[in-house]
């Protein structure tokens, strides 16, 4: 089960909330200053472009930008909340739809506001997070007509064509780029495809323009791979990899794999780096989608990379030819690393692949494959060169590659306010952290 950590007196301006383990209402949202008109559209966009608000979705775009590149065309815009989280180590977009749908609404309306959008849709996989976003839409009515899209849960479904693709009624497979969203999506119209809580954060900093840089500068977490079960909490950026480490519970953690599977594997030297964009970046890693799975000392880190090279071969579209070999390769070799039958070119090949791999695909599942390839070679050369030499027992332990369930994470539970009030129901108990 995935737990929820929180400061024990949540600053204003959090995404998570003072009750995150319930669904909160529009009463109790408003009552925060949610959907206050106060700050008009224009304001806005120049409150998010001074704090430097970025995408939570993964590729960590301006958000200011992206609203200008939609806002005012003449082809009646239309907005997307994107829920949709395909990356395994991830749980927070989800849960955010289904504690604080009145939040991302907000965030939505308000990005329609900006742009001129005409329509919405809130774009998402998950059951229970349709059924809160549709009582929070019956709650308070937006200003526009916002409707529930549902798809099925794969890595690929989120990208953004791919989401265009299925509200259009297509399958949620990605497509090729020229047009992007921006300028043709939805019904040939341009669209901002929006991460959720890029959203929350816009409405956010609509309630609290005064704490826009703190907004934008603060970012869910979701942490796993230790002992303890898996969190998610919500830090500001600069905050030390082994600091979080320590927090979550993994204070002896070897490295870690980053922003789901996007930003690789790290060595444990790494930990010293800031959960920040740019300073990870330039280090060759991601933040990504705010996921981060500790590699624990007992834990071969070569188990890891098959496991994450596992699943992204299981969910390629298998519309691009060079993903659905490259990706098959990377997996059929980094899982033959662990299981001790690789041959001796294998190092060889995985350079190759992690160098020429990389933009082949029309989205960025073949890229991930190639990453963790590349970044495995660059933070354990010794790991790799002992796995050719012999074979290894914690890998034979481990079983064979498995990373649709050894990297997943659940969503933590949310209760409605009325289920949770209810006779015989425990609440669920939060950890606290000062």
């Amino acid at each position: 089960m995935t737990t929820i950590r929180l400061p024990t007196a949540p600053p204003p301006g959090t995404v998570l909330g003072a009750a995150p383990h319930l669904t909160e209402s529009a009463d109790a949202y408003r009552a925060t200053g949610g959907y206050d008109p106060a700050v008009d559209p224009e304001e806005l966009l120049a409150h998010l472009a001074a704090s430097g608000l970025r995408g939570r979705g993964g590729a960590g775009f301006p958000a200011a930008v992206k609203l200008r590149s939609v806002r005012g065309r003449d082809d009646s815009p239309v907005v997307v909340a994107n829920g949709e989280e395909g990356e395994p180590g991830s749980a927070k977009d989800r849960w955010l739809l289904r504690a604080r749908p009145h939040l991302v609404l907000d965030g939505l309306v308000r990005a329609a506001a900006v742009t001129g959008a005409v329509r919405g849709y809130v774009y998402l996989s998950d059951a229970a997070a349709g059924e809160s976003v549709r009582r929070a839409l019956a709650e308070h009515p937006p200003p526009l007509p916002v409707e529930v899209v549902e798809t099925g849960h794969t890595y690929v479904a989120g990208e953004e064509s791919a989401v265009v693709r299925r509200i259009d009624g297509g399958p949620a497979l990605p497509t090729a780029k020229p047009p992007r969203p921006f300028e043709r999506g939805v019904g040939g119209a341009p669209t901002l495809v929006s991460n959720v809580e890029t959203l929350a954060r816009i409405a956010l900093t609509a309630t609290r323009p005064d704490l826009r840089r703190a907004i934008a500068r603060s970012t869910l977490v979701t942490l796993s791979g230790g002992p303890a079960a898996p969190m998610l909490t919500e830090v500001p950026y600069g905050i030390p990899l082994r600091t979080l480490a320590a927090r979550y519970g993994a204070p002896e953690a070897a490295g870690a794999l980053m922003g789901g599977l996007f930003g690789g594997l790290v060595d444990a030297d790494a930990l010293d780096l800031p959960l920040e964009p740019g300073a990870l970046t330039a280090a060759g890693t991601a933040l990504g989608c705010g996921a981060v799975h500790f590699l624990a000392p007992t834990r071969c880190p070569v188990t890891t990379a098959a496991d994450a090279a596992a699943h992204l071969a299981a969910e390629s579209a298998r519309q691009c030819g060079v993903c659905v070999s490259g990706t098959s390769a990377v997996g059929k070799a980094l899982n033959g690393l662990a299981a001790g039958t690789a041959g001796p070119d294998t190092a060889d090949s995985l350079l190759r692949w992690s160098q020429g791999l990389t933009g082949r695909g029309a989205c960025g599942l073949l890229d991930a494959a190639a990453g963790i390839a590349g970044s495995l070679l660059r933070a354990f050369p010794g790991h790799v060169r002992s796995h050719l030499a012999a074979s290894c027992p914690v890998c034979a332990a481990a079983a064979p590659a498995d990373g649709r369930h050894r990297l997943t994470v659940a969503v933590p539970e949310v209760a409605s306010p009325l289920t949770a009030a209810a006779p015989g129901n425990p609440v669920p108990v939060l950890k606290g952290t000062s």
